[in-house]
C-alpha cells in the first residue's frame, strides 16, 4: 500500500514537473515569436515607436529604451523638446482676437469621444472670467475640487507643471512661471528670460508661446502658467511630433474670444488617451485660432461645482497641483495671495510624503 502511495506521489511531481516544463517551453516560443514581431517587422516597429511615444510625454520616460534602445530614445525625446521650442517662436497676432459679449451662461460642457478615448470640453463664454488660482497652504498642492469649493468658483480645471518626483510630488514646486490677477506669484528664472506660458492678457486674449515676464507685463497680461506644447499659432496648425496616448488637458480661444477647455481621460480601460494630433484636430474643429497643452497625464482633470467630471489616471485620485485655471461669476472679486512668498526652500515630496502612497504601503 505504501509503494502504492509513493508510486502516486511519484506520479503527481512528473505530472507537475512536464507541466511545467510544457508551460515554459510554451512561455518560451511566445516570448520569442513576440520578440520577432516586434523587432523584426514593421508592424512591430510600428507598435515600439507608439509605446516610446506613450512613455516619453510620462514622468517615466526614461523606460522609453525598453522599446526603441537608449540611442533613439534620446533623439526621440530630443525630437520632442525640439517640436516644443520651434512652436513657441512665432508671436501672436493680438488683433485676430476680438473679445465679444456674450449675455447669459457663462460656461457649458459637453461630453467629447474619439477612437480609444472619452472626455469633457467646457466653453468658457467670457475669458476674463477664468483666473489661476494657487493652494492655500504652504508646503502642498491642493485638489482642483479643493480650489473650487474654497474659492466658490463655477468650474476649473489643471494648470502649469511642476516637479514631481516618482509621479508622487506633493503638487508645492512649481516649474516656470505663475501669475494671477497680475501678480507674480512664482517664477523660477529671471525675469528677462523666456519661458513656456499659458497665459491671458487683462481683456482676456489667450497667449500661448514663449515670452519672458517683461514681456507678458509689457502684454498687461494678469494670469499665466507654464506648460507646452503649443499647437495653433494664428489659426495654423503647428507640426507634431509623436503618436503616444495619454491623458490631456488643453486649451483653445476662437477668433470670437470664446475659450475651449478639453480634458481627455486616459490609462483606463474605457479611455486610453489621446494623442496631441487628436487634441490639434479637434481644437481645429472648433475654430481655435490659438491652442496649447497644460500638465497631463495623471494631473489632468475637470470640475463643474462640487462635482469631478472627470477620472483622473492616477490610482491615488485628485492630485495634489500647484494651480489651476478656475471660471468665476465675479472674478474680480477674487484675490489670490501669493503662498511662496518669503519661503526660501520648496520641498517637492514624493513618495516618503504622499499621503496615498503611505497609506498603501503601511498597512
Amino acid at each position: 500500500m505504501t509503494s502504492m502511495k509513493l508510486a502516486g506521489i511519484n506520479y503527481k511531481h512528473e505530472q507537475s514537473a512536464s507541466w511545467l516544463k510544457r508551460s515554459l517551453l510554451i512561455g518560451t516560443i511566445l516570448i520569442g515569436l513576440s520578440a520577432s514581431f516586434l523587432f523584426l517587422t514593421p508592424p512591430g516597429e510600428r507598435i515600439r515607436l507608439f509605446l516610446a511615444d506613450t512613455f516619453i510625454a510620462t514622468q517615466h520616460r526614461d523606460w522609453a529604451w525598453i522599446f526603441v534602445g537608449v540611442k533613439k530614445r534620446d533623439e526621440m525625446i530630443q525630437d520632442v523638446m525640439q517640436m516644443s521650442e520651434s512652436n513657441s517662436i512665432e508671436k501672436q497676432d493680438l488683433n485676430a482676437i476680438t473679445i465679444q459679449k456674450h449675455d447669459g451662461k457663462i460656461i457649458d460642457v459637453q461630453d467629447i469621444a474619439g477612437h480609444g478615448w472619452v472626455g469633457k470640453q467646457m466653453y468658457v463664454y467670457d475669458p476674463r472670467a477664468i483666473r489661476v488660482v494657487v493652494p492655500s497652504k504652504v508646503g502642498q498642492g491642493e485638489t482642483i475640487s479643493s480650489m473650487v469649493s474654497r474659492t466658490g468658483a463655477l468650474a476649473g480645471i489643471n494648470g502649469g507643471g511642476f516637479d514631481d518626483p516618482q509621479g508622487l510630488g506633493n503638487g508645492f514646486a512649481p516649474i516656470g512661471v505663475i501669475m494671477s490677477g497680475g501678480k507674480i506669484l512664482y517664477t523660477s528664472v529671471d525675469g528677462t528670460v523666456p519661458q513656456q506660458v499659458v497665459a491671458f492678457d487683462k481683456s482676456g486674449k489667450l497667449i500661448i508661446g514663449k515670452y519672458s515676464i517683461e514681456e507678458l507685463l509689457d502684454l498687461h497680461v494678469t494670469d499665466a502658467v507654464s506648460f507646452y506644447p503649443r499647437i495653433i499659432a494664428n489659426g495654423k496648425p503647428l507640426p507634431i511630433v509623436g503618436d503616444g496616448l495619454n491623458p490631456r488637458t488643453a486649451i483653445g480661444q476662437r477668433a470670437d474670444g470664446v475659450i475651449i477647455m478639453i480634458v481627455i481621460d486616459g490609462r483606463q480601460t474605457k479611455s486610453i488617451g489621446a494623442s496631441l494630433k487628436d487634441v490639434q484636430e479637434l481644437l481645429l474643429k472648433e475654430g481655435c485660432v490659438n491652442a496649447g497643452f497644460l500638465d497631463g497625464g495623471a494631473s489632468s482633470e475637470m470640475v463643474v461645482g462640487s462635482e469631478l467630471i472627470t477620472h483622473p489616471s492616477s490610482r491615488y485620485g485628485e492630485r495634489r497641483l500647484p494651480s489651476g485655471l478656475l471660471i468665476f461669476e465675479h472674478p474680480d472679486k477674487i484675490n489670490v495671495p501669493n503662498i511662496w512668498e518669503g519661503v526660501t526652500h520648496i520641498d517637492p515630496g514624493g513618495a516618503y510624503d504622499h499621503p496615498g502612497y503611505q497609506a498603501e504601503h503601511n498597512k
